[in-house]
């Protein structure tokens, strides 16, 4: 009888196994671009690149290789955020051969002394999306908070490099192309 019962219960246990599974990686996702929840890599997620974050290099070191710089500093959790990892995926995209693109996200920063000017948390202003755009001599030529215009910080560094960014076009439309992504088009 136990064997029986055995041989009936196993074929069961599969199927509500299985049920289990399937229901639940068949729930919908929770992402969503405008609210303050966090969805994990922003960059990854909103702006198709995972790259962007952890930084290649620190500030100190490229402080150091006198190079131009745009500090971005973001949360993951913030709405704000989330709708400005386009901005900053295409600023990789313009300038990543010629300014080192240091993306850092504001928590360790927090409420903590800062160290001199190799310390990111010197240039935080406590705002996101924040953008501190330096020159190869170590000095803030634009430091803006909110949605900056990518025009503004194209403006900053074709001033710092000396070079015009890829394509010399104006940016500043934003275009979504779907619930999660948006993408940074020509203006008219």
């Amino acid at each position: 009888m136990p064997r029986t019962l055995a041989r009936l219960l196993k074929p069961l246990a599969a199927l509500a196994l299985g049920l289990v599974l399937v229901l639940g990686l068949a729930a919908p996702t929770q992402a969503a671009r405008d609210t303050n929840s966090y969805d994990g890599n922003i960059y990854a997620l909103y702006a198709g690149n995972g790259s962007l974050v952890p930084p290649r290099t620190t500030l100190s070191q490229a402080l150091d290789e006198h190079r131009a710089i745009v500090l971005g500093f973001f949360l993951d959790d913030s709405a704000a955020s989330k709708q400005y990892a386009v901005v900053f995926n295409e600023l990789q995209r313009l300038w990543g051969r010629s300014a080192e693109l240091i993306l850092l996200q504001t928590d360790p920063l927090q409420n903590r002394e800062t160290h001199g000017p190799s310390d990111p948390a010197s240039y935080w202003s406590g705002v996101i999306p924040q953008v501190v755009v330096i020159n190869n001599d170590g000095k803030v030529v634009l430091d803006e908070s909110g949605p900056v215009s990518i025009d503004a910080i194209n403006e900053a560094l074709s001033q710092v490099t000396g070079l015009r960014p890829q394509g010399d076009v104006k940016l500043s439309l934003n275009r979504e192309v779907n619930e999660l992504n948006s993408e940074i088009v020509a203006a008219p």
